[in-house]
């Protein structure tokens, strides 16, 4: 079928609307044998003047009822025709029209001596009754012709008596072949009526020579027809004339007369098709809704095997017609309802018993307790697990790792249950702040669970809270604030109050907090809503109130309006350049004459800004020979600025492109080495900082290096090794390298494997393994994340030839060594995989690309990474196979050739 593009009308948030232009057609004059028996007729307008003045009214009716109440045109005098040219809006919308729908039009004439169907001094003329839509369910739209019915008011009944067109019948034949003649002669004048509707609509292009010969032809083939079918006019009975009172005794069945009224409904570029409204089905049973970070989602729907006969719609034995589908507002019930009944009963036991709190378990109840405490923030509790730590809820007060358990058992639709759960919220021992972030999640929408977890957090410092800023400012979707203006976000928000607190309190919080609320506020995909912007814009205001409360806050407010400032400028000639159809060299060299233009403000920066990107720098101006323009598909522009410290601060600034899962990549990154430090391991990591300041342009750190790509082009043999001797030589050091240097590079690539794989960064090539001349190796680039990978059979872990070759081999020391920061690594990160995961939770909403694709699953794919189903002896070994598969298969180094391929042909 050829592809038919149309709208449906109940989309359609429009009023109706139609035009009445003109009323065609003439008839007799009455005979003034008819004016002497009956001299009433001849105080009727029309009776007097061909020309006489009418007003129409149009009214909506449905079955056989009307919708709206008439609307009728304004006073128009008439010379030589009948003509009103005027809209009328009628009190519906189109989404409002069911399929039955149809416009009575009547005509009302002049008698101030009345008459039948009389209102007052007005009879009607004459009515015709236009379906809206026709036998294919279409909404009519443009011209029609509309039949006139004389002396009758428009009949708006399904079974009309009144229809604008008739259904063709054949003629009866006076003459041989003299109605077959007139047929098709009317026939031909209806298909041309059809296409100069056509042609009115756009649908048949306009040739005007061409058009100008087929409007003459078909008005001479219009004045033919009318001649022909001329006959006398005969003098109609009395009662045929609907103005007098003796005309009711003889009624005759309602027919056209020689009048048209012509009328133009709206015109649409696509066809509109009725759409019915769908009122959404009765609310699920009453369910305590879950989250990616507490369930596995609900169960699959059971397998259904139909009786025999009926296996299926297609089955052509037995039961002929098709399955129907009835809504069960069960549908998502979890537990049986007997059993929860059940457990209600039981709960109500311990409910407000006193001897709870004196309850002990035995030990072998304390195992069991012990185990569910172990269990991950992913796990579902079972019914008798839920029902056993709210029997020792007081005795487990005690252990800050049963918080979110306990949260978690409490049925929070019973209030008096939920009553005493905050209280004994309040006997809770300190929880530590991975507990805390799981309590903001979209499972726990209790004000009390959430603002306990915010007291939690006020402990933390400002170098703690900045590592889960990004995530803190995402769990404001959360919160119960209001998206409707009236009162402050602190006063819906435990949260929003607090992040507000400590941002105004501190600059580089302050700093990032803005430009994270900035990048929501900006997000008008549909996944986000109105509702999500009004919320961050309420933030945002109330922040930068707060702000213009304390001392030195206008000056701080005006820093961050700079900052935007400052980002608009580069934003505008990233986007000149990116659009611009020229070369790299051409490209480079607009590039500095609009930042070294003074108009663009960016050459000397004074007072002295701090970068968006790192606060704790200060720029001073740009310099502008230190410019570069990258190859790619959005031509990144790398700019050099100068610093209050005297030294350069290189950034690389995109548009175009969506920083934010990069931006999350790099902010777990840094958590994750932060993680490790205290562990009093450090591998060297260097996470560069990035920061979106928009949803499709951002910041990010250049940190000089060099490609595995690049360098392996330039070296042939052992090319990172080559690298690294280059700019490090000491030929009493290992491999004849500064043992800082190597010891550097082993570290840093355990560091960034581990961490790859279990975030399950894709699309590793060696164009974004980086290496640093110092030593520092590290990744850049994360478009895929959790497990995608645009190359088929991609390695889990990318440990590349030349990474092992720089070690010494596979069967040196160093190569040993490797592995053993990596277990060493992978056994610290498994320890704190709960804050990890929580993390990933709170992005769920966040419009992450790779998150978005399943939402439901992400925190699932960095679970299955972390193995938490093994012990640690178990998970290490399994690390080790899969480094080793990775280091003996071939597949990476087919795709890394391929790669090398590709780009050497692209440049």
């Amino acid at each position: 079928m050829e592809s038919f593009s149309f709208a449906t009308s109940d989309q359609l948030k429009l009023p109706l609307s139609v035009r009445v232009i003109n009323l065609e057609g003439s008839e007799a004059p009455i005979p003034f044998s008819v004016l002497v028996d009956h001299p009433e007729l001849k105080h009727i307008g029309s009776n007097q003047n061909p020309h006489s003045d009418l007003y129409v009214t149009a009214q909506v009716w449905a079955g056989s009822k009307p919708l709206t109440v008439p609307v009728q045109t304004s006073y128009k005098p008439f010379k030589t025709e009948r003509r009103w040219n005027e809209w009328l809006t009628l009190p519906i919308n189109y989404a409002s029209l069911p399929l039955n729908a149809r416009i009575a039009f009547t005509l009302w004439d002049l008698s101030p001596t009345g008459g039948r169907g009389a209102k007052g001094h007005a009879i009607p003329f004459g009515g015709t009754t236009l379906a809206l839509f026709d036998k294919d369910n279409q909404l009519h739209k443009g011209r029609q012709k509309c039949l006139v019915y004389r002396h009758e008011a428009a009949d708006g009944n399904d079974d009309t008596t009144t229809p604008s067109a008739l259904a063709k019948k054949k003629a009866p034949t006076s003459k041989k072949g003299t109605a077959a003649v007139e047929d098709k002669t009317h026939d031909e004048l209806d298909r041309m009526e059809a296409l100069f509707k056509k042609h009115e609509m756009g649908e048949i292009a306009r040739v005007e020579w061409l058009d100008q010969l087929a409007f003459r032809s078909f008005e001479k083939r219009g004045y033919q027809s009318a001649r022909a079918t001329q006959k006398p006019t005969q003098p109609q009975p009395v009662g045929q004339f609907r103005g007098d009172s003796q005309g009711e005794s003889s009624r005759r069945d309602t027919a056209p007369s020689n009048f048209v009224l012509n009328v133009e409904l709206q015109k649409f570029d696509f066809p509109i098709v009725f759409g019915d409204h769908e009122y959404p089905p009765p609310p699920v049973s009453s369910l305590q809704h879950m989250s990616a970070s507490q369930s596995n989602v609900l169960k699959p729907p059971p397998e259904v095997h139909f009786g025999p006969g009926i296996n299926g719609l297609d089955d052509d034995e037995g039961y002929g017609g098709p399955l129907i589908q009835v809504y069960d507002p069960e549908v998502g019930q979890r537990d049986n309802p007997a059993e929860s009944k059940h457990r209600r009963l039981v709960r109500s036991q311990h409910r407000n018993g006193v001897l709870d709190k004196d309850l002990k378990p035995n030990a072998k109840v304390r195992d069991e307790l012990n185990m569910i405490m172990s269990y991950s923030p992913t796990h579902t509790l079972s019914p008798e697990e839920k029902d056993l730590i709210w029997k020792f809820r007081y005795h487990l007060t005690r252990n800050k790792k049963a918080l979110t358990k306990f949260v978690k058992s409490v049925s929070w639709q019973d209030q008096a249950e939920a009553k005493q759960a905050v209280q004994v919220l309040g006997k809770w021992t300190d929880i530590d702040v991975d507990d805390a972030l799981e309590l903001l999640g979209p499972t726990f929408d209790n004000s009390a669970v959430r603002a306990f977890s915010v007291e939690r957090l006020r402990k933390a410092d400002d170098n703690e809270l900045l590592l889960y800023l990004l995530q803190l400012v995402q769990a404001l979707k959360y919160e119960h604030i209001s998206p409707e203006s009236g009162h402050e976000v602190t006063q819906d928000s435990s949260l929003a109050k607090f992040l507000i607190a400590r941002a105004v309190n501190s600059f580089t919080l302050g700093n990032y907090f803005w430009w994270y609320v900035m990048v929501e506020c900006d997000d008008v995909t549909q996944d986000q809503g109105q509702d999500n912007q009004a919320i961050y814009g309420k933030i945002a205001y109330d922040f930068m109130a707060e702000l213009e409360k304390r001392p030195g806050g206008k000056d701080t407010r005006k820093t961050f309006l700079r900052q935007a400032e400052w980002i608009k400028i580069l934003s505008r000639i990233s986007s000149e350049i990116k659009e611009s159809n020229e070369s790299i060299s051409r490209r480079t060299e607009r590039v500095k004459a609009l930042l070294a233009d003074p108009k663009n403000e960016l050459i000397v920066i004074d007072p002295p800004l701090p970068l968006p990107l790192d606060p704790s720098v200060e720029i001073m101006g740009v310099v502008p020979e230190d410019t570069i323009v990258f190859k790619s598909s959005l031509h990144p522009i790398k700019v050099a600025f100068k610093t209050t410290s005297g030294r350069k601060y290189p950034v690389l600034f995109k548009t175009g492109d969506d920083l934010r899962q990069d931006q999350l990549v790099i902010q777990i990154i840094t958590l994750m080495d932060n993680l490790l430090q205290k562990e009093n391991l450090d591998l060297k990591l260097s996470p560069y900082k990035i920061l979106a300041t928009s949803t499709t342009a951002g910041l990010s750190q250049f940190v000089p290096s060099a490609s595995l790509q690049g360098i392996s082009s330039k070296f042939r043999a052992n090319p990172a090794l080559a690298y690294l001797k280059q700019n490090n030589p000491d030929s009493h050091g290992p491999l004849g390298l500064r043992k800082e240097t190597l010891d550097t590079f082993v570290k840093s690539c355990a560091g960034y494997c581990v961490i790859t794989y279990i975030l399950g960064v894709g699309d590793r090539h060696l164009d974004n393994l980086l290496l640093a001349p110092d030593g520092h190796f590290f990744h850049a680039d994360f478009g895929y994340i959790l497990g995608r990978d645009p190359k088929p059979f991609a390695p889990a872990m990318k440990l590349s030839k030349e990474m092992v070759d720089c070690m010494g081999g596979s069967g040196s020391e160093h190569y040993r060594q490797f592995k053993q920061y990596c277990f060493l690594a992978y056994s610290a990160l498994r320890k704190n995989s709960n804050l990890i995961l929580n993390l990933f939770s709170l992005m769920v909403d966040a419009n992450i690309p790779d998150i978005r694709l399943e939402p439901d699953k992400a925190v699932f794919k960095v679970k299955e990474r972390f193995h938490l189903e093994l012990s640690e002896e178990e998970a290490i070994r399994t690390l080790e196979r899969i480094m080793d598969d990775n280091l003996n298969a071939l597949v990476p180094v087919v795709i890394d050739k391929l790669h090398e391929i590709v780009q050497h042909f692209r440049a």
